[in-house]
C-alpha cells in the first residue's frame, strides 16, 4: 500500500475517533467528571462545563413557561397575576443571581487554590446569606400579597384570588434563592452536572404537579392559580434538599463537612462584598429591558406582541452562548486561584471564539427564518412582521454580543463584579435608553429605532468589555 492509499485509508478511521472521543466528553459533561480545570486541554474545559450550564439554563426557563402554559387554562387574570407576580420578583432574581455571581468566584478561586475546604466554607457562608436575604421578600408577599399586586395595577380577580399565587412564590422564595445559590456552587467547584440534575428533577416535579394540583385531578385538591405556585415550590425545594445531601456527602470537587456549618463573618462579608456589583448588573439590565417595552408600547400592542416574542425566541436560541459564558467564570476563578491568569486569560479568548462561531450561525437563521420562527407562537400577520424585523436587525450585532455574554462573565469570575456593572451603565443606561427614545420617537422611527439601539448598545458593551479586560487589571482581583 503506497502512502497516499495509507492516508486515504486513515482519513475516515481518524474520524471516527475525533467524533468517538467527542461523544465520550458529551457524556462526560452530562456525567459530571473529576477534570482539574487548571490542567490539561482548555478546549475539553469549555465543552465539559458548558453543556451541563446550557442544559441548566434551558430548565430554569422552562418553570415560567410550564407555570404559564397550565395556568393559561384558567383565563386572561390567571395569566396576568404570573406575569406580574414575575415582574415583582425581579428584584428577588436580582439578589439571588448577584449573589450567585459572589459565590461562583469565592468558590471557583479556593478550588483552583487547591483548597477544597475554604471552597466549602465560602459554600456555606453564601447559603447563610442566601437565607437571610429571603427572609424580607417573604414578609412581604405572606403579608402584603394583595398590596404588591394591587400596586403593580393588577385587576379585581388578581387581587382577590390570585393573590394567593403571589404570596406562595414569595413566601417560598427561600427554595429560589437557595437552588440559584448551591447550583452557583457546583458550578464554581467544576461539578455543572449536578446542578444541570438538579434542575431536571425539579422541573420533572413541577411538571407533574402543576396539572395534579391545578385542576384537581385525582385525589390531590384543585386549587387553581395557588396549585401552581405549590408545585413550584415543592419542586424546587426539592432540587434544594438534593443539593444539601450532595454537598454533605460530596460531589467531584466540594463537600461540606458537619464542623464547617457555622458563621464565618470575614467569608460572609467577603461574599457580600463581591456580590454587589452582580446584584447592580441585573438591575441595571433588567430596568434596560423594562424601559425598551415601555417605548415600544407607544406604537401598539401588535409591535409590543412582536418584540416579546422575538425576545422569547432570543432568549432560548442563545441558551448555548449563556452556557459558554458561564464556563468562562469558572475557568477563569480557578486558573487564577492557580495562579496561571494567562491560562485564565486563554480560556476566555478560546470561549468568545467559540461564542462568536455559533451566534454567528444564530444569526444566519434569524435572517433566514425569522418569520417562520415567530409564526410558531402566532397567525397574526402584523406581529409576525414586527417580531421578524426584531429578530433581523439584532442579528446584525450576534458577533459583538458574543464578546459582550463573555467579558463580563470573565470578570465576574476573577471576583471583579464591579467593571461589567460599570459596563452596562454605560451602554444600557447612558447609551441603550436614550438612544431608543432619540430613534423612536424623536426621529420617528418607532419600533425600528429601539432594536437598531439594541444592537448598538450590546455592540457597545463588547468592545468596552474587550478593551478593559485587555488591561489585565481583572488579574488583580482579590477575592
Amino acid at each position: 500500500m503506497n502512502k497516499q492509499d495509507q492516508q486515504m485509508t486513515n482519513t475516515p478511521r481518524a474520524d471516527i475517533n475525533r467524533f468517538s472521543r467527542l461523544w465520550q466528553d458529551v457524556l462526560d459533561a452530562l456525567r459530571g467528571t473529576e477534570m482539574d480545570y487548571t490542567q490539561g486541554s482548555i478546549n475539553r474545559a469549555i465543552l465539559l462545563l458548558s453543556i451541563p450550564m446550557m442544559l441548566e439554563l434551558a430548565m430554569e426557563s422552562v418553570f415560567a413557561v410550564v407555570d404559564v402554559y397550565f395556568v393559561s387554562s384558567l383565563g386572561a387574570s390567571a395569566v396576568a397575576t404570573v406575569g406580574l407576580t414575575e415582574s415583582v420578583m425581579t428584584l428577588m432574581y436580582s439578589v439571588a443571581i448577584g449573589l450567585s455571581m459572589g459565590t461562583t468566584a469565592l468558590v471557583s478561586r479556593r478550588i483552583g487554590e487547591k483548597h477544597p475546604q475554604a471552597a466549602a466554607e465560602a459554600a456555606v457562608q453564601s447559603i447563610f446569606v442566601a437565607i437571610a436575604a429571603s427572609i424580607p421578600f417573604s414578609l412581604a408577599g405572606i403579608f402584603y400579597a394583595k398590596e404588591l399586586l394591587a400596586l403593580m395595577g393588577a385587576d379585581t380577580w388578581s387581587q382577590t384570588m390570585g393573590y394567593r399565587y403571589t404570596a406562595w412564590m414569595f413566601g417560598g422564595n427561600i427554595v429560589i434563592m437557595l437552588i440559584f445559590i448551591i447550583n452557583a456552587i457546583f458550578r464554581g467547584a467544576g461539578d455543572a452536572a449536578i446542578a444541570m440534575r438538579v434542575l431536571w428533577i425539579s422541573n420533572l416535579i413541577n411538571i407533574i404537579l402543576d396539572p395534579l394540583l391545578i385542576f384537581g385531578l385525582g385525589p390531590f385538591p384543585q386549587l387553581g392559580i395557588e396549585g401552581a405556585a405549590i408545585a413550584t415550590n415543592i419542586g424546587r425545594g426539592t432540587g434544594v434538599f438534593i443539593q444539601i445531601i450532595v454537598l454533605l456527602r460530596g460531589g467531584k470537587h466540594i463537600r461540606v463537612m458537619a464542623n464547617q456549618i457555622k458563621l464565618k463573618l470575614d467569608v460572609m462579608w467577603r461574599l457580600i462584598r463581591t456580590s454587589v456589583g452582580g446584584i447592580g448588573q441585573f438591575i441595571i439590565a433588567t430596568t434596560s429591558w423594562i424601559g425598551l417595552v415601555r417605548i415600544v408600547s407607544e406604537f401598539g400592542s401588535d409591535a409590543v406582541a412582536g418584540y416579546t416574542i422575538a425576545m422569547r425566541v432570543f432568549v432560548f436560541t442563545i441558551l448555548p452562548a449563556w452556557g459558554m459564558s458561564n464556563a468562562a467564570a469558572t475557568l477563569v476563578g480557578q486558573n487564577l486561584g492557580a495562579n496561571q491568569p494567562e491560562r485564565a486569560e486563554r480560556s476566555v479568548w478560546i470561549t468568545g471564539l467559540a461564542n462568536m462561531v455559533f451566534l454567528a450561525i444564530v444569526a444566519v437563521v434569524y435572517l433566514s427564518l425569522g418569520s417562520a420562527l415567530i409564526r410558531i407562537f402566532t397567525a397574526d400577520a402584523d406581529i409576525i412582521e414586527y417580531g421578524a424585523e426584531c429578530l433581523r436587525i439584532i442579528s446584525y450585532g450576534y458577533l459583538m454580543y458574543a464578546w459582550g455574554m463573555v467579558m463580563p462573565q470573565a470578570f465576574n469570575g476573577a471576583g471583579d463584579t464591579i467593571t461589567p456593572t460599570k459596563i452596562n451603565f454605560l451602554a444600557f443606561w447612558m447609551v441603550e435608553i436614550p438612544l431608543a427614545w432619540l430613534l423612536a420617537i424623536g426621529l420617528d422611527w418607532q419600533q425600528t429605532g429601539v432594536y437598531w439601539s439594541i444592537v448598538t448598545a450590546e455592540s457597545l458593551a463588547g468592545f468596552v468589555g474587550i478593551y478593559l479586560f485587555r488591561k489585565g487589571r481583572w488579574k488583580q482581583a482579590q477575592v
